[in-house]
């Protein structure tokens, strides 16, 4: 079945909002979807309820239990720093073999579209020599490139996509994810971006409004994959 490895410019850009809204859309249309989020930095077992591991719980529809998180995300990290160093806090580090083995496995079993989250950047330590690049190239499975919607993006974005085109790894889609703090208009974004991504659909996802579970451009992202 279809895996995507979803993939960003930094941290904090939208990749769970992005693989959130896409599984509810999935689920909604009767398709069986599932999700990962590997590895995490920043993660506190007092609030978990409200990490990243949860919020995709959420949206597939299964409970915030520490057996669920541990399920989909095994390599946690308290401190909100590069997956190598927040390990190293711990005196801990990513086997990344082993990670890349978890993928696979999680990929030969998926009965349905598969969303594999990274952590922060594409290129943000694992450990002492590997990158998430590296573990998006052990995988070659095409990624889903989030980036912002913040001046400065496009520049960000289009070393992204060198980068990526130097490892010959297929991209899906290019979401353009809005935040409030962005002083651009997301369609010139949007734009600027379309005219530099060759072939690749640049899809622009607005910051919904509370409440507001879904949006059109989901649906557009999704037609993309």
């Amino acid at each position: 079945m279809a895996a995507y490895f979803v993939t960003s410019t930094g941290t904090d850009i939208g990749k769970t909002f992005v693989t959130a809204a896409l599984i509810r859309y999935l689920r909604e249309s009767n398709q069986p979807v599932h999700a990962l989020k590997p590895v995490v930095s920043g993660y506190d077992a007092s609030v978990a309820d409200t990490s990243d591991p949860a919020v995709l719980l959420g949206a597939l529809g299964r409970p915030v239990t520490a057996e669920e998180v541990n399920r989909i995300a095994p390599w946690r990290f308290r401190a909100p720093l590069s997956p190598d160093l927040a390990a190293a806090r711990e005196g801990r580090r990513i086997d990344f073999d082993e990670l890349v083995k978890f993928s696979r496995a999680a990929i030969d079993a998926a009965t349905g579209p598969l969303f594999i989250e990274g952590v922060g950047g594409i290129m943000v330590p694992l450990d002492g020599r590997r990158t998430v690049l590296d573990w998006m190239s052990a995988l070659n499975v095409p990624l889903l490139l989030v980036v912002g919607g913040y001046l400065g993006t496009i520049s960000h974005t289009l070393t992204a996509l060198d980068v990526i085109a130097q490892r010959k790894l297929a991209i899906a889609a290019i979401v353009v994810s809005e935040s409030e703090r962005d002083t651009v208009e997301l369609a010139d974004t949007v734009a600027s971006i379309t005219r530099f991504a060759g072939s690749v659909g640049v899809v622009g996802l607005p910051r919904l409004p509370r409440g507001i579970k879904q949006h059109p451009a989901v649906a557009k992202i999704a037609s993309l994959l």
